[in-house]
């Protein structure tokens, strides 16, 4: 089924979430097949904020389908002296086959999507990361699926554990694990809890797909049934001035490995990066062989090129 735009996860049915995934497992073990599928078209890159592996794997993922990517800062267009989104999403539209949009505020990314008349990507918000925590959902089938296969239903039944800020990862994380099948707990200081519609939303799709949706401000119970413990930094990007504020409020909070070891045998760590070690996560967790966060890293590269495919390929 052809997707209009991917600005949420929850524009993805479980079945589209679950195609999508084979189709970055496919392009990653079979990357020739696909290395003219995109030729002649051209993604805008619009970026508020700084990146280096969306901008990376964006470009090197249009580049690897044989088209072409454009980095357009806010400094370097028009939006950055008060063009309007809309008449950014316009003109662009007439330019280019698709945009991807790394921004602050959430209603950038609908208000390019209302305007556009390509396909407009989420390579980031405020509210929401979904290229993100698709890669993560397709590292964790590589890691739990049996040796040679590639099967999305072995996330049934597993529990994520999200230890931290309640951010735009923890939101995409409970949208992907509930779409899934997955459960996933976040685990975070009262007043850094994720959006309470959006735990809502997960927690009403998972009644469906047998995934368990909680949060809590405990830590030792959190974690306790983890088979993957993830984390993020707890000042993001904009929220620097936070920064002093947020270690103290986080303080026992890090992931080290007391904490793994109070998860199930075998637990591995995620992290979306950059990682700040000896903040959100110990080293010694961040860099051991449990950590899978590099396995993480490239699959941005595979998922976005299976996004970029969904919503831009012609056949």
């Amino acid at each position: 089924m052809a997707l209009a735009h991917f600005r949420s996860v929850t524009d993805l049915t479980p079945a589209q979430i679950a195609e999508t995934l084979e189709l970055a497992h496919d392009v990653k073990v079979n990357p020739g097949k696909y290395r003219t599928a995109l030729a002649g078209q051209t993604l805008a890159m619009i970026f508020q904020k700084k990146s280096t592996r969306t901008r990376v794997s964006f470009e090197v993922g249009m580049y690897q389908l044989g088209g072409h990517a454009l980095f357009l800062s806010s400094a370097d267009i028009q939006i950055g002296r008060g063009e309007t989104i809309a008449d950014t999403s316009r003109v662009i539209s007439r330019y280019c086959q698709g945009i991807m949009a790394r921004v602050y505020g959430h209603e950038v990314i609908e208000e390019l999507a209302q305007f556009a008349t390509v396909p407009v990507i989420n390579g980031l918000s405020d509210l929401e990361h979904p290229c993100q925590t698709l890669c993560d959902a397709q590292t964790l089938v590589e890691q739990w699926s049996p040796k040679g296969t590639f099967d999305v239903g072995v996330l049934k039944g597993k529990t994520l554990v999200y230890v931290g800020d309640g951010n735009n990862m923890a939101h995409s994380l409970l949208d992907t694990g509930a779409a899934l099948g997955m459960n996933v707990t976040i685990v975070a200081p009262l007043g850094y809890w994720p959006d309470p519609k959006i735990v809502d939303r997960a927690q009403a799709l998972g009644a469906q797909t047998g995934a368990r949706i909680a949060v809590t401000g405990d830590v030792n119970l959190g974690v306790m049934g983890a088979d993957c413990i993830y984390t993020d930094v707890w000042a993001s990007m904009g929220q620097e001035s936070e920064q002093q504020k947020r270690l103290k409020d986080f303080h026992g909070f890090m992931v080290d490995a007391g904490m793994m070891a109070r998860a199930n045998t075998g637990c591995v760590f995620m992290h979306c990066l950059p990682a700040h070690r000896g903040e959100e996560v110990s080293a010694e967790v961040c860099d051991s062989p449990v950590s899978i966060i590099f396995d993480q890293a490239e699959n941005r590269l595979h998922i976005q090129k299976a996004i970029m495919l969904r919503l831009m390929a012609k056949s």
